[in-house]
């Protein structure tokens, strides 16, 4: 059998019915194609998933749910998702009384009473469009996952093109998409899965949890036997979806808005949260140690903490728990809260913080219920019991650090003090512990084993990158630039000992050590340099890349003068206005701190705005300058250099890196520049992550990312082994480097699979070129880059549209610029190609001669493909004949092309030919002195034998008078009101039958008469 797009669909149907799901082709279902909802089934699924309630009270229900759209397609989404999950509530009479009532979707309890099916082919009509979807499951008769289908063995059917044709359902037949719970991406072997608020970069692959099967049995068929089990895929769309607002700032306007993003749990998450549940239970009144969850950081640990509470509150055998957040710092206990916050509608609740003991007592003190957030500090005395409930649960993020502990110790009275967790222990002696950490437990830590118990599940950096959950991070070291020799580092290691871990209020309690630090750190000629090297590296680096950067320093005073140094070298950078300026200090102040630090002091709100603008790719602020503020739990995707000034150890050092290894856009990797000497704190702590059973590295020396972009430049240079493209660079004349340009785009265009691997290989090598600047390797290749870059603009004009190759569209890389080009405008594509006269009709004879005699033939043939493209696109707009007719033609000839079965000569004629035809069209309506509207019609209607026998007076006669019927019924909003169609279908129908047509044909053509006119809806209007 031949693996084609039908193949891997039906492989995939086959799959599903073992899972037993029912099917269905999409022509066997007797339905309105503008219903997305197949209406009969969810009927029948109301009744019987709720055979006690009123029929009333279902049909209430059936109403709701085919009437929650509205113009906001992610707030429909939602309003969907809490229906689907807690049940529509809808009011009805008894006895005289009005009730409320819960109406079910789903069943939950009963996986086997709800009806899952599998429909291929699925064709909905809306708004003029119809689209024809490749596969749809229906749990219910609701159609709750859309998966979109490429073939494995055709390289240009990516997974991104997949992507798009999700992107372009959503503006086409929106109201899919009100109901959707998840969306798939697939070519039959690699397949991924989102939500419909989901970048590409967020599509996952869906793994086994038994690791054998990943990478040797198809990603598709692993998820539809794991992810589509149906238990899973409905715990999936229950206990793991999220929806989050974001405040987004417009680039052009600057005013905000709020989104919705909708997230859904990734397989590690998933399986790990279905064995911490169960670990759980196990736990609950016995040992009490549920165990830890150690997933390596930006791996999206705080979601899984709030998904695991979701589905703890509702558990039967929990009954009613308490969930106890606890953290060690406040600002994370804000960070933490404020992620639960945004997920109410899962959580069932509102979360609390509690702001002192004695308020944590009083919320402890019912008897079940409630989400509340504290800090480990508050159980830091012997002050006795809080609660002795046994359903309390208490869940600690980053559970392994310094402030856990059993083990006494005497202090300077003569005291024993013990750590905290044996009070957290005396305060809750019946509740139960479960610990999520990013990084690893210490092998000498045997507190937080006797708190938490072991590891429930791993995930670690090299299966996190692996997955594209996180990127890589490369580590650089710049000790040699601002000359910071051993024996400073010793010193300054001597310094911090026994105050590492400590936040930017206490550091400033070790007086002494602390005025040192800033005597030798803060040494104004030493902070000149490094603010120098900072700035000219940050810039090289923003030129070609956008996003954020961090700047990590020693002590508050540090912080302050640095920012001082860098505004003095780029005095627009400051702005004394919060919400303006490029770089700002995150730090706390109080009255005691010195004059210089007011201005930079900043109140929990203040925070929160800062927040907002450095997570904003389209917002001025750039850099911010911390001491310990946003070092753990703080996530910004766009952030891609941290500069550490700040010696750091352990896990904090860990947590601290992580802040640039986020996912965004087409992110390679994030870099960590040093300037202070971490590089042995890492090595130590990479040796605690391996101890620990952790694979992958922390970081990448950036001496091995230059290698390999040095290694890719030259694979990349050997594809013109045969094209000399560095006389490019001898010449000053613009227009003999256009000439050059040209010459290389009609090389690389010759061959179909050099143009695909070239533009594959240079996406790789601009990656590692960014990950590499600023170095002298990358300085040394820069404008051999440019060529390369310039070169993939020119093939991308080629393609219809102007689209973009893989994911560029959504690009983080800025593309280097050959300032010799960029000051003369060149962006007219006929120019370029050495047509002079732009304005000229491009379907005349005039200019086919043109094309057909340029040079480059492999431009000719891509130029007039790109630009039929591009006419089509009009002619489909206007007229579905003209549209279906010239689209087959198209294809029919590039098919032959790319097979081989004619040449580039032969192909330029034939494309000049469909030309010609086109313009035949034009031509003939205007003979018949029809408007293009009506001659749309004519097309249609003169298909038809039923109309051979008319004379064309006869023709234009009834193509006039059913322009004015549709004219004269057109009212706003008509395409989209069946009442008004029903009235129009009729009497398009009655006066074909006038005309000579049979009244079943008569009703058939009526079908495609509406149809176009739906095209031309506007046109009617005005």
């Amino acid at each position: 059998m031949n693996i084609n797009e039908n193949s891997i669909e039906q492989n995939l149907i086959e799959l599903l019915k073992k899972q037993n799901y029912k099917y269905l082709h999409g022509s066997q279902i007797e339905r309105n194609l503008d219903s997305v909802i197949l209406e009969d089934e969810l009927k029948n699924s109301l009744k019987r998933l709720n055979p006690l309630l009123p029929q009333s009270a279902r049909t209430e229900a059936y109403n709701q749910i085919l009437h929650v759209g509205s113009s906001d397609m992610m707030a429909s989404n939602e309003k969907f998702h809490n229906l689907l999950c807690e049940g529509v509530t809808v009011e009805y009479e008894k006895d005289g009384n009005t009730q409320g009532i819960n109406v079910k979707l789903i069943d939950l309890e009963d996986i086997d009473s709800n009806d899952f099916l599998v429909v291929n082919q699925f064709i909905i009509k809306e708004n003029n469009n119809e689209k024809r979807l490749d596969v749809v499951l229906f749990i219910n008769g609701l159609p709750l996952v859309i998966i979109e289908l490429k073939n494995a063995l055709d390289e240009k059917a990516t997974l991104y093109k997949a992507y798009t044709q999700i992107q372009n359902y959503k503006k086409a037949i929106p109201t899919i998409f009100y109901y959707n719970s998840l969306t798939i991406i697939s070519d039959g072997i690699d397949a991924r899965v989102s939500s419909l608020s989901a970048p590409y970069s967020r599509y996952l692959a869906w793994k086994s949890p038994e690791k054998k099967e990943n990478g040797i049995v198809p990603e598709l068929q692993i998820m539809t036997e794991r992810m589509f089990k149906k238990d899973v895929l409905l715990n999936l769309i229950r206990f793991n979806t999220v929806y989050e607002k974001q405040e987004i700032k417009d680039e052009k306007t600057g005013i905000l808005s709020i989104v919705t993003i909708k997230k859904i749990a990734a397989y590690h998450q998933y399986y790990a949260i279905q064995k911490a549940i169960q670990k759980t239970l196990e736990a609950l009144g016995k040992s009490q140690k549920i165990g830890v969850v150690w997933h390596t950081q930006g791996s999206g640990k705080s979601l899984s903490m709030v998904f695991y509470t979701g589905q703890l509150v509702v558990n039967k055998d929990m009954k009613n728990p308490t969930i106890v957040i606890l953290t060690d710092r406040n600002d994370l206990d804000d960070q933490l809260f404020t992620t639960f916050g945004n997920c109410k509608s899962l959580l069932r609740q509102t979360p609390v913080q509690a702001q002192s003991r004695e308020d944590l007592k009083k919320v402890l003190s019912v008897l079940g219920g409630g989400i509340v957030f504290t800090t480990i500090q508050k159980f830091s005395d012997e002050s006795g019991e809080i609660s002795t409930r046994d359903n309390i649960i208490v869940v600690a993020d980053e559970a392994h650090r310094s402030q856990y502990g059993f083990t006494g110790r005497i202090d300077k009275d003569g005291d024993v003090k013990y750590g905290n967790a044996k009070y957290l222990r005396d305060a809750l002696p019946n509740a139960s512990f479960i610990g999520f950490t990013g990084t690893p437990i210490e092998k000498e830590d045997k507190s937080t084993p006797a708190v938490f118990g072991d590891y429930i599940d791993v995930y670690d950096i090299a299966q996190a990158v692996k997955d594209g959950a996180t990127v890589p991070i490369s580590y650089e070291s710049r000790l040699v630039k601002i000359k910071l020799n051993r024996e400073v580092v010793d010193k300054i290691d001597d310094l911090i000992e026994g105050i590492d871990n400590t936040t930017e209020g206490q550091i400033e309690k070790y007086k002494s050590k602390n005025s040192q630090i800033n005597a030798i750190v803060g040494n104004q000629d030493r902070l000149k340099e490094v603010a120098n090297d900072i700035v000219s590296h940050f810039e090289a680096r923003q030129e070609l890349f956008s996003g954020k950067g961090m700047i990590v320093c020693m002590t508050r005073q540090i912080a302050v003068d640095l920012y001082n140094e860098i505004i003095e070298l780029r005095p627009s950078w400051h702005n004394d206005d919060l919400s303006k300026g490029k770089i700002k200090v995150v730090m706390t102040s109080s009255s005691d701190d010195p004059e210089s630090f007011q201005s930079h002091a900043t109140t929990k709100k203040d925070r929160k705005l800062l927040s907002g603008r450095i997570k904003d790719i389209h917002d001025e602020l750039e850099l911010v300058i911390v001491q310990s503020m946003w070092l753990t739990g703080f996530d910004c995707p766009p952030m891609h250099t941290m500069y550490i000034d700040k010696k750091m150890q352990g896990a904090n050092l860990m947590q601290a890196i992580a802040r640039v290894n986020r996912v965004y856009k087409d992110k390679p990797g994030g870099l960590i520049v040093d300037y202070i000497g971490i590089g042995q704190d890492l090595r130590n702590a990479m040796m605690t992550y391996v101890e620990a059973g952790g694979k992958g590295e922390a970081v990448v020396d950036i001496n091995e990312v230059i290698a390999s972009m040095k290694s890719k430049f030259e694979v990349v240079q050997q594809m013109f082994h045969s094209f000399d493209y560095l006389e490019y660079f001898k010449s000053h004349d613009v227009n003999t480097k256009l000439q050059i340009l040209l010459s290389a785009t009609n090389f690389i265009l010759k061959d179909e699979k050099l143009k695909d691997r070239f533009l594959s290989e240079l996406t790789v090598l601009s990656k590692l070129y960014v990950m590499s600047v600023p170095s002298f390797e990358a300085e040394k290749i820069r404008d051999e880059i440019a060529f390369f870059q310039a070169l993939k603009s020119r093939i991308n004009k080629f393609t219809p549209s102007g689209f973009k190759s893989n994911i560029e569209v959504d690009s983080a890389i800025k593309q280097i610029v050959d300032k010799a080009l960029s000051t003369d405008g060149v962006v007219n594509i006929l120019e370029e190609v050495g047509i002079k006269a732009p304005s000229l009709d491009i379907l005349s004879d005039e200019f086919l001669l043109e094309v057909k005699n340029m040079e480059h033939k492999n431009l000719s043939f891509e130029l007039l493909k790109k630009l039929l493209n591009e006419e089509i696109s009009i002619r489909k707009k206007k007229s579905i004949v003209q549209g279906k007719k010239f689209s087959e033609m198209l294809e029919n000839v590039i098919k032959r092309y790319h097979n081989n079965q004619i040449d580039t000569a032969q192909v330029i004629e034939e494309l000049s030919a469909i030309a010609r035809e086109m313009k035949l069209e034009d031509k003939k309506s205007d003979e018949l002195g029809l408007s293009p509207e009506e001659y749309a019609f004519y097309m249609i209607l003169s298909q038809n034998q039923s109309t051979e026998f008319l004379e064309d007076y006869k023709m234009k006669e009834l193509i006039h008078l059913i322009v004015d019927i549709i004219r004269k019924n057109a009212t706003v909003d008509w395409n989209k009101r069946d009442d008004v169609k029903a009235k129009l279908r009729l009497l398009v129908k009655k006066v074909l039958m006038r005309y000579g047509y049979p009244p079943d044909l008569a009703k058939l053509e009526a079908d495609k008469v509406l149809e176009q006119s739906e095209l031309l809806a506007v046109e009617f209007l005005s």
